[in-house]
């Protein structure tokens, strides 16, 4: 896999985490790498430059991650609602993750982070990406990560109540 072609945004406002996480991109090639402290930085940074992956925090001062990834996907003047999005955090509760997953996050990582998990995070994104799905109030990547085989109709779920008349 080559990283070196990739622009990186990294959005954390702890200053540590940001320099961690460069030093990690740096060793696997990648060259490109912007930084933002928050969610507003970050939209500010990628009206003018055309970001590749982003990299965000989930807890942060003036517009933490959630708020970030909501409005990246959702605002009508978005600069890339399509852009894929890792989020990084401590904070690795089921309701966070729910929360990020529903915000339209592409892949979760808890710290403490090593460089297999970026790693294999950043290839997921890149070499097995999910489709967008808009529904309702949702855009973001198909939660749906498995694909079943013995499917025989169109809900993929147990719980599909909607009947649909193909008559």
């Amino acid at each position: 896999m080559r990283f070196d072609t990739l622009k990186i945004l990294l959005v954390d406002d702890n200053r540590h985490m940001r320099l961690l996480l460069t030093e990690m991109l740096r060793a696997i090639g990648v060259r490109q790498i912007f930084e933002a402290m928050d969610g507003v930085e970050a939209l500010n940074l990628m009206r003018g430059v055309p970001i590749d992956i982003v990299i965000t925090d989930l807890k942060m001062g003036q517009l933490g991650g959630i708020d970030f990834v909501n409005l990246l996907r959702r605002s009508p003047d978005s600069p890339n609602p399509f852009a894929p999005v890792l989020m990084v955090t401590g904070h690795s509760t089921l309701r966070r993750v729910q929360d990020a997953r529903d915000a339209g996050v592409n892949e979760f990582l808890t710290k403490p982070v090593t460089g297999r998990s970026l790693v294999h995070r950043l290839t997921l994104l890149i070499e097995q990406p999910r489709p967008y799905i808009r529904c309702g109030t949702y855009f973001g990547p198909d939660r749906r990560r498995r694909t079943s085989a013995d499917h025989k109709g169109p809900w993929r779920r147990d719980d599909d109540s909607i009947a649909i008349d193909f008559g």
